[in-house]
């Protein structure tokens, strides 16, 4: 089954709890404090363009980056609708390409979990790197070990919408650190009935010293890291990491 494709035209519907607007304050915080308050940024694993759209409203020059033509799709709706000149690219972040290189890359909302091999995060990594300015800066959230331990482990999440409905059911294999999520969606047609549609999406739960031992393979230097959803020190309940590296070389 293929990842985010009838999940993309009800994904905005169901993340209409996600604090986007907070995200991208912190985002831009951090982009001020290094004085980059304009310029190219690239959101990798953009998704549907939330942050994306975000970013170029407070005036930075955005590409946006995923694997997945329908939720670049609808991305591409805001883009017409808000008519912010963004570039998207259809691309795998395991070989990326950009035109040149950018201030800045963020990556939001877990996207590098889905990344399944270690060697493979250290490719993204590398590439990052290759594409930052001297001195850019990479920041990005991943998912903790804690989170698929603790929170999304052997359990099922249910929603229930007027538009769509969702079951989503979690498998944690806890020696392989890979959480696979087997999602059944219900999605209203014209004529309002329900068409069911089903998909499975796999992410692996890296530990903190092998995201940092990918940061460094990748010849960037860790500047900072945080609890992203309190800012806060970690804790040995935090779910999201969030980590700020820099370009130190290519």
């Amino acid at each position: 089954m293929e990842q985010y494709t009838n999940f993309a035209k009800v994904y905005d519907l169901f993340m209409d709890n996600v604090p986007y607007d907070k995200w991208v304050e912190q985002i831009r915080d951090i982009l001020h404090k290094e004085n980059i308050f304009d310029g190219l940024i690239c959101d990798l694993g953009c998704g549907t363009g939330a942050i994306t759209e975000r970013l170029a409203n407070i005036g930075y020059d955005m590409i946006g980056i995923d694997n997945s033509y329908d939720m670049l799709d609808i991305a591409m709706e805001k883009k017409y609708a808000s008519g912010n000149d963004i570039l998207y690219l259809c691309q795998d972040m395991r070989e990326f390409e950009l035109y040149g290189t950018v201030r800045a890359i963020v990556s939001g909302c877990d996207s590098l979990n889905y990344i399944q091999d270690l060697s493979d995060l250290e490719e993204v990594f590398s590439l990052v790197n290759n594409y930052l300015d001297p001195g850019g800066l990479f920041i990005f959230d991943m998912n903790t070990v804690y989170k698929y331990q603790n929170i999304l482990g052997e359990n099922t999440f249910s929603e229930v919408r007027d538009q769509a409905a969702f079951i989503w059911e979690n498998t944690y294999d806890d020696n392989k650190r890979i959480n696979e999520y087997d999602l059944n969606l219900f999605i209203k047609l014209e004529n309002d009935i329900y068409k069911r549609f089903e998909e499975r999406h796999v992410q692996r739960a890296y530990t903190f010293d092998e995201i940092v031992s990918a940061i460094n393979s990748s010849n960037m230097q860790l500047e900072k890291y945080l609890d992203a959803d309190t800012y806060g020190d970690l804790r040995e309940n935090t779910e999201r990491i969030l980590f700020i590296a820099r370009e130190k070389g290519k």
